[in-house]
């Protein structure tokens, strides 16, 4: 990746006025992972985030504007280590804009931020056979965490 690649991308705390933007990389986001296209469902999910705070949005726009891609952060605690955590939940870029050093720009800034809110870790979960996904994140310092096992149940 240059530095003309990343040079070329902004990244910013999301706030009502993207919604729109957002709501469309949102919705890319859920498709990918083989939900069906619901942009208003996308926009009421994510309005709902912003309007209580419950949720970190961060948005990545090129040098024109144009959205390419976010991230969205979850507030969490270990209660071993007795600090505040973040939970990478969400990260997505549009496919037009992959290969630019947008998923890097996106996870340095939700790294800052997080540390800036006084969280000591960001925790994510991908999926197993999201190969690109998790070397971006090996090459970014993340390790696989080897010491657990995630489980989840869905309540009816």
């Amino acid at each position: 990746m240059s530095a003309e690649a990343t040079a070329a991308v902004d990244v910013r705390g999301a706030g009502p006025g993207d919604l729109p933007a957002l709501a469309a990389l949102f919705d890319g986001y859920r498709v990918f992972y083989g939900q069906p296209s619901d942009p208003a469902r996308a926009g009421a999910f994510l309005d709902e985030r912003l309007r209580r705070g419950d949720s970190h949005l961060l948005l990545a726009v090129d040098g024109q504007g144009a959205a390419l891609g976010f991230v969205q952060l979850y507030p969490s605690f270990t209660s071993v280590g007795t600090a505040r955590i973040e939970i990478l939940n969400d990260l997505f870029v549009a496919a037009p804009a992959r290969g630019r050093g947008v998923a890097r720009a996106l996870l340095r800034k939700a790294a800052a931020d997080a540390r800036g809110r006084g969280a000591v870790k960001l925790v994510l979960s991908t999926a197993v056979d999201n190969r690109p996904a998790q070397a971006l994140y090996a090459a970014e310092g993340w390790e696989r965490d080897s010491g657990f096992v995630e489980f989840a149940k869905v309540l009816p």
